[in-house]
């Protein structure tokens, strides 16, 4: 997996930079730059995780293990604190790209923080479901 993404981020840099040469002075020519910086910080962030992702060590099923039960993970009020917090935060960010920008600014910032609102709505129904 790491070899792969050091390939695609490689790939992905040169192709930043290929495509950056061909950026002309026309709006067609900004969102094309746009696309390129985009690229090319995907492929940045390739290559940092092919170098720095660890390798899993295999697990070894043991007896000790199998034996003990798991104990229960209890979910506390920062779960939903940071949880609504993090909901709160993407609902100001996209009003703001909506009353600045219009709506297909919002809809293209919403996209963009559709993992960030995902992760925050599991948090709160992760503690919702787990509250007595």
């Amino acid at each position: 997996m790491r070899w792969l993404a050091l390939v695609a981020g490689a790939a992905l840099l040169v192709l930043a930079f290929a495509a950056a040469g061909r950026v002309t002075d026309t709006r067609e020519g900004l969102v094309a730059e746009i696309v390129t910086l985009l690229g090319g910080a995907t492929g940045f962030v390739l290559l940092i995780y092919s170098f720095a992702a660890r390798r899993g060590a295999a697990p070894t099923p043991s007896l000790a293990n199998t034996a003990a039960p798991r104990a229960e993970y209890r979910r506390t009020t920062r779960d939903v604190l940071l949880g609504g917090g993090g909901i709160a935060v993407a609902l100001l960010l996209v009003a703001g790209l909506a009353i600045s920008g219009g709506p297909m600014w919002a809809g293209f910032g919403l996209a963009l923080l559709l993992p960030m609102l995902a992760g925050s709505v599991y948090l709160c129904v992760r503690y919702l479901r787990a509250s007595p």
